[in-house]
């Protein structure tokens, strides 16, 4: 696996799962366990060396590990820098929640100004 830094991570995984058939095969292999290359290939109307790539961009962004036993490779789920992406997820949402939170209290200033004038 290639090393980078956090940012780069995360753009690598956002890329590597932009790709739909990607996001297929990680599902499949969180969902049944360990499986074997072929096994994954026979599943897709795709060829045996275009999933091979797929697996490799998923492999490189270390969301999959490969182990070879002889010439049968095992892929098996690897879901750790899925924290990146996690991490940048939970950024957004704190950042929303502190604009919501300012947006509640302009909204509930407003109120008690209208209030206090329809009062008067």
């Amino acid at each position: 696996m290639v090393e980078y830094n956090d940012e780069q991570m995360l753009s690598e995984i956002l890329k590597c799962m932009s790709d739909p058939t990607r996001r297929s095969l990680l599902t499949r292999v969180c969902q049944e366990g360990p499986c074997r290359v072929t096994d994954l290939a026979a599943l897709y109307d795709i060829s045996l060396n275009a999933i091979s790539k797929h697996l490799k961009v998923l492999e490189r962004c270390g969301l999959i590990t490969r182990t070879t036993s002889g010439r049968v490779h095992w892929i098996e789920a690897n879901l750790t820098n899925i924290q990146f992406v996690e991490n940048w997820f939970q950024e957004l949402k704190s950042i929303w929640e502190l604009r919501l939170d300012k947006f509640s209290e302009l909204m509930e200033n407003k109120l008690a100004n209208k209030l206090e004038s329809n009062d008067e």
